[in-house]
């Protein structure tokens, strides 16, 4: 292995400016992660930034496997709504109207 190998790279240290608590969905720049556990603010902690989560999504879309999923940090969930909000990833598998969360492959 080259000495240019830093780490995997599904798991990455986090600073948040605020507190976090585990599993909640954070922002970071472009790219979303979930906290592996409770990061207080200004302490470093582990966000996972690659796999499958059961993540919240808005009720009322209809999500087919394969569709991109876009993270609205106003509302705190996924949508199928481009416009505004952040390319997560896209749906592991379907979820349809009036489920609250859809399984995402993060950052794909």
């Amino acid at each position: 292995m080259t000495s240019k190998f830093v780490q995997p790279g599904t798991v990455l240290d986090y600073t948040p400016g605020s507190a976090v608590t585990s599993g909640q969905v954070v922002l970071i720049g472009v790219r979303i992660g979930v906290a592996l556990k409770d990061i207080a603010a200004n302490a470093t902690g582990p966000l996972q930034v690659a796999g499958v989560f059961n993540i919240a999504k808005l009720s009322a879309d209809v999500v087919a496997q394969g569709a991109a999923l876009y993270w609205d940090n106003t509302n705190s969930r996924l949508t199928t709504t481009a416009s505004g909000n952040t390319l997560a990833g896209f749906a592991a598998a379907a979820a349809g109207n009036g489920a609250t969360t859809v399984a995402i492959k993060l950052n794909a």
